[in-house]
This record gives C-alpha cells, sequence and structure tokens, in this order.
C-alpha cells in the first residue's frame, strides 16, 4: 500500500464529498472504456486478473498496479456481498488517470443473508441510511478494517453514490508522469 490517505479535514465520501461523475456516466467522456467486465462471487479471480494486465499495459508500477487491485476487489466484494450478487467494472485512461468505475444493480434480495450494510447494525452508532432520497452511502462507515476505509487508503480519490436502484464507487489513480511525485522529480 501507499499510504495515499487524505489529510486531516480533507472532504471524504461518507461526509458529503460526492463528485459530479459519481452522480453521471461521466468517467469515459463519450470514449469506450479500456475494461469493460460484469464480474459476480465466482469470477473475481478473473477480474483481479484483468485489472492487474490492464494496469501493467498502461504503464502503472508494481506497487500502483497492487494498489489498485485491492481496490477494486474491494469494491467488487462489497457489490456482491451487499449487492444483488455481481456488478460491473469499467475502467477508463483520461488526462493521466485510471478511473475505474463499479456499479451493482441494488440491494441483495432478502434471502440472500447478505448481513448488515450501514449504520447501527454494525455497533458503530452511524444513521442506518442517508437522507430521504439522499445518498445512502454517507451513512457508510469508515473504519479501519472495513473494506471502503481500505479503498479510500490506496486510492487517489473515491466517490461513492448509493440509491434503491444500486451503487456505484469511482476511485482514480494518477498514471505514470501524472502525480505528485513526477512534478517534484521534474
Amino acid at each position: 500500500m501507499t499510504g495515499k490517505d487524505p489529510a486531516p479535514g480533507a472532504a471524504r465520501p461518507g461526509e458529503g464529498a460526492i463528485l459530479a461523475d459519481a452522480e453521471a456516466d461521466w468517467p469515459g467522456g463519450g470514449g469506450p472504456p479500456v475494461l469493460d467486465q460484469a464480474f459476480d462471487s465466482g469470477t473475481l479471480y478473473a477480474l483481479r486478473s484483468a485489472v492487474q494486465a490492464h494496469a501493467a499495459q498502461l504503464g502503472m508500477p508494481e506497487a500502483g498496479t497492487d494498489d489498485l487491485v485491492i481496490a477494486i476487489h474491494e469494491l467488487a466484494a462489497n457489490a456482491v456481498r451487499h449487492g444483488a450478487g455481481g456488478g460491473r467494472l469499467q475502467m477508463w485512461e483520461r488526462a493521466g488517470n485510471l478511473h475505474c468505475q463499479v456499479e451493482d444493480a441494488g440491494p441483495a434480495a432478502p434471502d440472500r443473508g447478505a448481513g448488515p450494510r450501514t449504520g447501527r447494525d454494525n455497533g458503530d452508532g452511524a444513521p442506518e441510511t442517508g437522507p430521504p432520497g439522499g445518498n445512502v452511502a454517507d451513512g457508510w462507515p469508515f473504519s479501519p478494517g472495513h473494506g471502503l476505509w481500505l479503498v479510500r487508503l490506496v486510492s487517489d480519490q473515491i466517490t461513492v453514490f448509493s440509491g434503491p436502484d444500486g451503487t456505484r464507487a469511482t476511485v482514480v489513480f494518477a498514471l505514470p508522469g501524472t502525480g505528485p511525485s513526477s512534478a517534484e522529480a521534474g
């Protein structure tokens, strides 16, 4: 892990930091994704392999590729466990960044036994749902040991939007030559 945790006081998802691209079909900007792959519990291994291969092809260093695979796996596993049992990953290269969007099609069926989603059911005291008609993800806990916490830690940016029709999480990773370390080297 690279330890990209934002500075204290920085806005985070769960604190109302929803960017416009999380609410629209933006990341591709009209261009085709470099990876568009459906997944379910039986294909998470294939998803990890595809993400790793595409990141390497785009020139991402090994440590960045590892962080990307961790982030995508955590988001996809959440879609399988807490969503409808599967989802879709789309990845776009845009403006020196890799934008990765993981979507599911809604909450799990009651008989799937997905377990608690948020708030009091987890014992963290957070509200169980967001504001009426608002972003349910605002009430999700971000605490150590939680998959979204790990994604936030390793990615450069994360946005999450959740509603009755599903959840969309978008993570952004800087590609080589575009991050802060390259600016310092030049």
